[in-house]
């Protein structure tokens, strides 16, 4: 069946999360990658948004997470200090699961969200953090969302918004962060990894048509590709969903 990279980049995503986890995320694709888990492979996970709302029925794919979409049904419509005090609660017994995306990303996942260029005197400024550097630090693990570009796939960020995994190896265990830290990333041009010793990227799939020397091209930084594979396509039953029960009016599909 034929299908976009977005829908491809979405089911990608949803592929990672697990059954019984609490799912973390903003709008847009992440919300679809929650809720496309939600309906085809982790039904009993449990999405939450910074807003406060947990369980939500989601039978509307909300625009922000201020869209009043986001209570309808839901279990629990609390506030922001509970939102994030659930998600740094180890007493819980759940594991949270964040999805997050940004500006620049270097090998060890380390998110730019606040400025291009000096700090003071920035090419671009974007709106910084939110609530994304303390989703980076306390929860279980993070999937991370990106446009495959050398831009964004960079040497250094230019600014540290959110934690992935600091210098490398054991950086977030003597920075006293919690957690397993950033998971994977999914782009429009493959599914990258981290080593599980040295901590880098590495290319896990690169998408049906495409190659690893695609993938390497449009980064900075240099990564191993020998433990890659071709994504498994979508089958006819994730696109029937995703298309027909998770986004019918294309709102974010397109």
């Amino acid at each position: 069946m034929e299908y976009t990279r977005r829908e491809l980049m979405t089911l990608a995503a949803a592929r990672k999360i697990r059954d019984g986890e609490i799912v973390f995320c903003g709008t847009g694709i992440s919300m679809l990658a929650a809720m496309a888990a939600k309906h085809i492979y982790a039904p009993n996970s449990v999405i939450i948004f910074e807003t406060g709302a947990v369980d939500s029925r989601l039978e509307e794919i909300p625009l922000a997470v201020g869209d009043p979409r986001v209570m309808y049904g839901a279990s629990s419509c609390t506030g922001l200090a509970d939102a994030f005090a659930l998600m740094q609660n180890p007493t819980t017994g759940c594991h949270v699961v964040g999805i997050l995306g940004a500006a620049q990303i270097d090998r060890y996942g380390n998110l730019n969200s606040t400025a291009i260029g000096e700090y003071l005197r920035p090419k671009v400024r974007f709106s910084g953090s939110g609530g994304a550097c303390d989703v980076a630090s306390f929860v279980d693990r993070t999937i991370l969302f990106m446009q495959h570009e050398r831009r964004k796939f960079v040497n250094r960020v230019d600014y540290l918004t959110s934690p992935g995994w600091l210098d490398g190896k054991d950086g977030r265990r003597r920075a006293g962060l919690p957690g397993v830290g950033p998971e994977a990333v999914i782009t429009d041009l493959a599914v990258m990894a981290f080593d599980p010793e040295s901590r880098e990227m590495f290319l896990e799939a690169w998408y049906p048509g495409g190659s690893p020397q695609e993938v390497l091209a449009h980064m900075e930084f240099a990564v191993d590709v020998s433990r890659a594979r071709e994504l498994e396509p979508p089958s006819a039953r994730e696109l029937k969903i995703l298309r027909e029960v998770v986004d019918p009016q294309r709102l974010i599909l397109g």
